[in-house]
């Protein structure tokens, strides 16, 4: 059977190959385009149904408990899947900063990108990692996995009355914003030494364009608005403030084929006057 699959992938076009996957029962499939974000609402069920939280709480609680290595979007690994190139910027911010990493993670959950990383980050002197989300994601947070290193806001102007940010992260998170280019600016005036956005989907053409993202019940039954971001417009946005390092692939998203788009990361440091 595996030589036969092997054998339609090779002898398939590859526009059927992509109907193909776009059809498999159970896979995430995008919906659209959309010509407005309220338009693509319209058609949502959104991100803040209280059982996603409930499903990624009891995940992240395995996590912290040891019973398992981390989560993405409330699924469980047994083994670490590092983001290298988020290690890679993280360290060197650190190497910077005297060994001092000070994170905002807007948008990022429980702290699924901490739990993924953090025995790469731990012979680190001093590391604060400051989730910013919504409020309850925060609540359920602060009273369940908060600890020393790892903290939960909900707000930026909360995380920077407690913190001195030096890096700030945007995982899996520009593309479900309404707004991504006023938070982009506005992240961009608080000077942190680096930038890192990862899992970012993007499109090389002049234009955004907006979908609905529906998620399979294997992972949790939900339906959002999604944007492509088109990947000249937004290093545009970055570039007063920030230099690009390198770029790099992210996740392995099939889907995203069926919309001409792939996710990608980017290393920034910020420019020196």
């Amino acid at each position: 059977m595996s030589s036969f699959k092997a054998m339609a992938r090779d002898w398939l076009p590859p526009a059927v190959h992509r109907w193909v996957r776009r059809r498999r029962v159970g896979a995430i499939r995008f919906e659209g385009a959309f010509t407005t974000w309220e338009e693509a609402c319209a058609h949502s069920t959104g991100y803040d149904a209280e059982s996603i939280l409930a499903k990624v709480l009891a995940a992240t609680i395995e996590v912290k408990r040891g019973t398992a290595v981390f989560e993405r979007d409330s699924v469980l690994f047994d083994k670490t899947e590092y983001a290298w190139p988020v290690v890679a910027g993280l360290l060197g911010t650190a190497a910077r900063n005297g060994g001092f990493l000070n994170v905002l993670d807007f948008g990022g959950s429980l702290g699924s990108s901490y739990f993924q990383n953090r025995d790469l980050l731990k012979t680190l002197p001093i590391i604060r990692w400051n989730v910013v989300e919504q409020a309850h994601y925060v609540k359920a947070g602060q009273t369940y996995i908060q600890d020393e290193q790892l903290r939960f806001y909900p707000s930026i102007h909360e995380c920077l009355a407690e913190n001195k940010v030096n890096v700030i992260l945007l995982s899996s998170v520009l593309q479900y914003l309404s707004n991504p280019a006023s938070l982009l600016l506005s992240l961009q005036a608080m000077e942190a030494d680096a930038l890192i956005l990862d899992r970012t989907i993007i499109n090389h053409s002049i234009s955004d364009r907006i979908y609905v993202q529906h998620v399979p019940p294997s992972i949790y039954s939900a339906s959002y608005p999604c944007r492509s971001l088109s990947e000249s417009r937004l290093l545009a946005l970055t570039s007063d403030h920030y230099q690009l390092d390198v770029d790099f692939c992210s996740l392995s998203f099939p889907a995203l084929e069926s919309i001409e788009s792939e996710s990608k990361g980017y290393l920034l440091t910020r420019l020196v006057r």
